[in-house]
């Protein structure tokens, strides 16, 4: 019998960063759930626990400050007796321990990325090997994330994730089956695929691409639904991937592929690999594969180098592409990346300048082809009732980075968690409006 001690500390996990992190947290909470541990992700101020644990990013500066703001915020909790223990994990406690330790001594411990057994073992938990892909999910219980490798080899001049993550790591095609069929046993739909790079999966374990193998095998999981590709990389991209897409329905017609930029000079100093050309003809071979297809894609403006003329050459790209989805950002100037050692001579703000006018031109075509699908009928999975809508997607929408699509719950019900057929009746540049069928 679970004695009353057990249930006197409350341990609060807080995320801050990429769906990585909430995979990695998922994962610690599972093990402290295992281990008898009362534990919530981010629970309400009220209730928020004694002992808190923070899972930091270190990618970008405004990442950074986030994550600091969030570690000081609960060292003065602690100091002021609100709290009792503050313990601090993921890339920011990866990339600058020393540091750290030494600007923030109330922290009781730093973590790094690789140390989930030591962390539990400070939180008076143990590390279960048999729990191997069992997590406490914090996502809405119709999708979840499916890491299925950790680190990246890739040498991209800008990028500090190998600093903090390591190098290329995958999961076995059987592990990660395994994994989908306990997340479909408690309800989830929708696998999103996630790591840093999906198109380098299996090289290190099957001396070969193996992501299309994989996708083959999760396909056959019953309960799941859709199956979303997020992070792929456009040099050595597994084309069997785009044949398997076109043939299963279950594989969203999406892909998140960030491309950073498209000027051949920039793309070089990048160490990206590869060619405007290159680019241009991988892209036309995805819509060509899989007509319809939305694709994503990630930009930086800013980078060490640019000029006026690579600027305008991104922005010539990004209006005859049209892609589907796009975020872009201006450049942040990583110590230890080998980017450092160039000159960071943007300045702030005509980078700020850049991002805003790239993603003013993404408006308009995003706009554009929303409006498309006024008329049309899509399959949409509703994730949550919020205010006076229920809010769902398309496959062709993530969660939290996408459209959604907006029911108006004083005239329709939907059922949270379920899949249901929409006409979308009204759009806005980032917003569909619908009604069930």
């Amino acid at each position: 019998m679970r004695t009353k001690s057990l249930k006197k500390n409350k341990i609060n996990v807080i995320t801050l960063g990429c769906s990585k992190n909430v995979y990695d947290s998922e994962v610690l909470m599972g093990q402290l759930r295992a281990s008898g541990k009362d534990v919530e992700h981010e629970a309400p101020a009220e209730s928020e626990g004694n002992i808190i644990v923070i899972n930091t990013c270190g990618f970008i500066d405004n990442a950074k400050a986030e994550s600091v703001n969030m570690i000081l915020e609960y060292a003065d909790k602690k100091e002021r007796g609100l709290v009792d223990k503050v313990f601090v994990t993921g890339c920011l406690s990866e990339r600058y321990r020393p540091d750290l330790e030494k600007e923030i001594p109330n922290v009781d411990q730093f973590f790094g990325t690789t140390e989930l057994p030591q962390l539990l073992k400070a939180l008076g938990a143990d590390y279960k090997h048999e729990l191997l892909g069992e997590r406490l999910t914090t996502t809405p219980k119709n999708y979840a994330y499916l890491k299925i490798s950790e680190g990246c080899d890739r040498p991209c001049s800008f990028c500090a994730i190998p600093l903090m993550r390591g190098k290329n790591v995958s999961q076995t095609i059987e592990k990660l089956v395994k994994e989908a069929e306990g997340l479909a046993k408690n309800g989830v739909k929708e696998l999103i695929l996630i790591a840093q790079d999906l198109t380098y999966y299996g090289l290190d374990l099957y001396k070969k691409r193996n992501l299309g193998e994989l996708l083959e095998a999760l396909v056959k999981v019953e309960g799941i639904e859709w199956i979303r590709l997020h992070y792929a990389f456009p040099t050595g991209f597994p084309m069997d991937v785009l044949e398997i897409m076109k043939r299963e329905p279950k594989i969203c017609n999406y892909i998140d592929i960030p491309l950073q930029h498209i000027s051949d000079s920039i793309l070089k100093s990048m160490r990206r690999g590869t060619t405007q050309a290159k680019t241009t003809k991988l892209l036309k071979d995805f819509r060509e594969a899989v007509p319809g297809m939305a694709i994503r894609t990630t930009l930086i403006v800013g980078y060490p180098g640019e000029t006026q003329e690579d600027f305008n050459i991104l922005k010539d790209f990004v209006q005859e592409m049209k892609f589907d989805r796009m975020g872009c950002f201006a450049y942040s100037h990583e110590e230890n990346t080998h980017a450092y050692l160039l000159e960071d001579d943007v300045p702030d703000t005509v980078k700020q300048e850049r991002a805003n006018e790239i993603m003013e031109l993404q408006s308009q075509i995003s706009w554009d082809l929303n409006q498309e699908k006024v008329g049309q009928i899509f399959k949409c999975i509703i994730d949550r009732k919020e205010g006076g809508h229920f809010v769902g997607r398309t496959e062709f929408d993530s969660p939290d980075v996408d459209n959604e699509v907006l029911i108006d719950a004083s005239k329709h019900y939907v059922k949270t968690g379920e899949f249901v057929m929409i006409k979308i009746i009204e759009a806005t540049e980032f917003d569909l409006y619908g009604e069930p069928v």
